[in-house]
């Protein structure tokens, strides 16, 4: 009886129920949880109680010290006041009642703009004014303690002229008071931080007066003063020059005084503060570019929103080149801060591109466009540094193209689109939203247009061949020396191959047609480019030109046959011309034939037998084996933009220039050419493609189609060149056959990545397989349909035989 009651407590005495240790524990423990939250509640809601008393108590100081002020400086006879009284009596209570009033809230009343106002015109004043007692800029120089009350006032009065400008979004609409005040604080931030402007300053106290000055400059652009985004800002409520907005209110010499001191006191950091020092100010400079690049370079159309004026003095060397010597040297960090910055909002415009893309567009506008800041001009700025420029756009190109493909910019605009359609499916605003998008992705093409010009090519190819040495290459510090390096031919392919990608990802409709073009026309571009991807495929040059002599021999032995042939079938007029295409498609029905006039073409040509194995192996590429994978960056840097310049030549060269004259490349280098198209395309597609080499591979199958008509039309490569890619690893005509029905019985059709280049060698290049093989199977007529479409387009067929083709043509599509 003893056993239930030894871990029982009595509490209370013995009238009280027993209850259990465990339990009198845990209801000790919870009335002391309590106790503590009652604590903790009453000091919290003691301490709510001081901080609103404390903020009631200030506003009140703050509202009677502006009716004060007001009453005080209510009158004009304000010229009699000496420094110290201005200090003391006008930017004492001023700054306190303002920072309590209206900084803090970020709300701006008529009291407060009228009070600010005045201040600024007494400050105005006071600074222009030739008497040192009654200037405010001769504290800065006066003793200790009036130096120290300059300094804290002087950033004070920064802080606010910068956040008024901050705030001209808000206030500027139908408020011309506002505009005037904005105006004001401009004008006093420009001449506080402008030692030139000080009136009467001795030259034995200039140092004195340029310390104070700088160390204004330099709060302004390490961050604490919000420089950068309070401009970023303003600019962005500029109005762009394709937009469609109401007319602004703001007077126009108003507006463009508020805009050049904007832009005067953005620049200064960068002047003030040089990366060409080492010690304290260098990180500062660095960081003052930082913020300069990730708030103001990313600003959507700047270049274009801007004064020409203004424009001339931000493409100056002393303002771009150290904002990408820190970009170079900082890439990763303001890479992520250019990622993490809002973008402008721009009312019915898609968010298609991110920033990093506006700095880009902006840069090159900044450093090859004209001095008016139009975009025709290519020439990049004269003592610029060119090939710091050329590896910056390389950086900022590549992390544009990753974010592009990578698609989560794009998934949300995508989302954002598709959920406007679900819920405005009836309004008559979606079709000018896409108008608008199809305008937004035009305007923002049209900033590519500088370095779209040959000028522009043919200054980087100038800079190449002098060793990347630039004027004023010679005064950067061996720091910068190791990042910015020197220029070579393959940063200009990273150049134009990343902008050709840009552009086609972006307007995938009309493609990079104006780089193309100015790629394909320059003098000599092609050739070079060709130059350094034969350098890289093929080291040991001299042998393999010695036998690639002799085949191409024997190869212009076989044309004049074939010569021969079409002189004879000339004669003969179209009928036989018919005839031969009709016996090749009896063929591959497996019909017999007769005669001598139903021979097929390609019996002219030697067979891979009377080719030697040696032979075979000069045209399989070995460093392309392994399709993309197995290249190099460089290297397909080089394939890629060689291969989409060469393809849109190829598309309006002549016969005559490509087989006579031999323009851009000879009869030898052309067959170089197609075997490593050839090569390199076989094998790609016999590996796995992936999406970050798809536009390789597209780029290269384009090209070597082209390459092929040509020779269909006059043989000038070997036979044997375009059977040895597969001759060791090709599959059965049978397997591939069957693989290209699967893969195209699989395909999705909405799955626009999966229709170019379906990884089926038998459709693309079908010419791998030898001919007897083709034309003794007869599943290969299923993918030789493109093959008699391609057939019908180059000979013309008479109309009694079209039925016959057609017929033959239904019979292979239904297997």
């Amino acid at each position: 009886m003893d056993e239930p009651r030894k871990h029982q407590v009595s509490l209370r005495g013995a009238s009280a129920k027993e209850i259990t240790r465990d339990a009198l524990l845990q209801k000790v423990s919870q009335e002391r949880e309590l106790r503590h939250y009652a604590k903790r509640a009453s000091a919290a809601a003691i301490f709510i109680q001081r901080v609103w008393r404390r903020y009631k108590v200030t506003v009140t100081v703050a509202l009677q010290l502006r009716e004060e002020w007001e009453n005080n400086f209510a009158d004009n006879h304000t010229g009699s006041l000496t420094r110290t009284q201005i200090s003391s009596g006008v930017l004492r209570p001023f700054l306190f009642f303002t920072m309590c009033l209206a900084t803090r809230r970020k709300r701006f009343q008529t009291k407060d703009l009228n009070c600010m106002g005045r201040c600024f015109k007494i400050l105005l004043e006071s600074v222009n004014t030739n008497d040192p007692e009654k200037n405010f800029c001769f504290m800065a120089i006066g003793t200790p303690e009036e130096r120290k009350i300059w300094n804290y006032q002087s950033r004070k009065l920064i802080s606010l002229c910068l956040f008024v400008l901050a705030e001209f979004d808000q206030f500027c609409t139908g408020d011309q008071e506002f505009v005037v005040v904005t105006s004001l604080a401009m004008r006093l931030a420009v001449l506080l931080t402008d030692p030139k402007g000080w009136k009467n300053i001795a030259d034995s106290d200039r140092p004195y007066v340029d310390v104070a000055a700088k160390d204004l400059v330099r709060f302004m652009g390490i961050g604490e003063s919000g420089l950068y985004m309070a401009v970023r800002r303003y600019i962005n409520t500029l109005v762009v020059p394709f937009s469609s907005q109401a007319e602004n209110v703001v007077q126009k010499d108003d507006k463009f005084l508020i805009t050049a001191s904007a832009i005067t006191l953005a620049l200064r950091p960068l002047q003030v503060t040089g990366l060409g020092v080492d010690g304290p100010g260098l990180s500062d400079a660095h960081y003052a570019a930082e913020k300069y690049c990730a708030s103001l370079l990313t600003i959507p159309w700047l270049v274009q929103r801007l004064p020409s004026v203004l424009v001339r003095a931000m493409k100056h060397k002393s303002t771009l080149t150290p904002c990408l010597q820190t970009l170079l040297i900082l890439k990763e960090r303001i890479l992520n801060e250019m990622w993490e910055i809002d973008q402008l909002k721009v009312p019915s415009c898609p968010k298609l591109i991110p920033p990093v893309g506006w700095a880009l567009a902006t840069i090159m506008c900044l450093a090859a466009g004209g001095e008016n800041g139009s975009l025709d001009s290519g020439c990049v700025n004269q003592g610029f540094d060119r090939v710091l420029y050329v590896h910056v756009v390389i950086i900022l190109a590549e992390d544009l193209l990753a974010r592009l493909e990578n698609g989560g910019h794009l998934k949300k605009e995508k989302r954002e689109r598709q959920s406007d359609i679900e819920n405005f499916a009836n309004d008559t605003t979606l079709y000018e939203s896409e108008a608008t998008h199809g305008s937004f992705v035009t305007s923002y093409m049209d900033l590519f247009k500088p370095v779209c010009q040959q000028r522009h090519l043919a200054d980087l190819l100038a800079i190449m061949e002098t060793n990347g040495h630039t004027q004023g290459s010679e005064t950067l510090s061996q720091n910068e020396l190791k990042y910015r390096g020197k220029l070579e031919f393959i940063d200009i392919a990273y150049f134009y191959s990343y902008l050709l990608r840009i552009v086609s990802f972006l307007n995938p409709t009309v493609g990079p047609l104006l780089v193309l073009n100015m790629l394909s026309f320059t003098p000599g571009f092609l050739v070079h480019l060709w130059g350094a991807l034969e350098s890289s495929l093929f080291p040991g040059d001299c042998p393999a030109t010695e036998k690639e002599n002799s085949l191409l021999s024997t190869s212009k032995t076989s044309r004049n046959k074939k010569d021969g042939v079409f002189e004879k079938k000339e004669k003969h007029g179209n009928k036989d011309e018919s005839n031969k295409w009709v016996s090749v498609l009896n063929k591959f029905t497996g019909k017999s034939q007769s005669g001598s006039e139903n021979n097929d073409l390609v019996d002219d040509q030697p067979s891979p037998s009377q080719i030697s194995k040696d032979s075979r192996d000069e045209w399989d590429i070995e460093p392309l084996k392994h399709g993309p994978e197995g290249i190099s960056k460089d290297l397909s840097c080089l394939l890629h933009l060689f291969c989409a310049t060469y393809s849109h030549l190829l598309l309006i060269l002549d016969d005559i220039e490509f087989y006579e004259k031999q323009v851009p490349f000879r009869i030898e280098q052309q067959g170089r050419i197609a075997a490593v198209l050839n090569t390199f395309v076989y094998n790609g597609l016999s590996n796995s493609i992936g999406q970050q080499t798809r536009h390789l591979i597209d780029s290269a199958i384009r090209c070597l189609h082209l390459m092929y008509e040509r020779d269909c039309r006059h043989q000038f490569c070997p036979p044997v060149l375009w059977l040895s890619p597969g001759r060791k690893s090709r599959p059965p005509i049978a397997i591939a056959a069957r693989t290209h029905e699967v893969l195209s019985a699989n395909a999705r059709i909405d799955d626009v990545s999966a229709l170019p280049s379906m990884n089926s060698v038998i459709t693309t290049v079908p010419h791998v397989f030898p001919f007897e093989e083709r034309s003794a199977h007869t599943s290969l007529c299923i993918s030789y349909v493109y093959l008699i479409d391609q057939c019908m387009k180059l000979v013309p067929v008479p109309s009694h035989k079209l039925a016959g083709i057609t017929w033959v043509v239904v019979l292979a599509r239904a297997g």
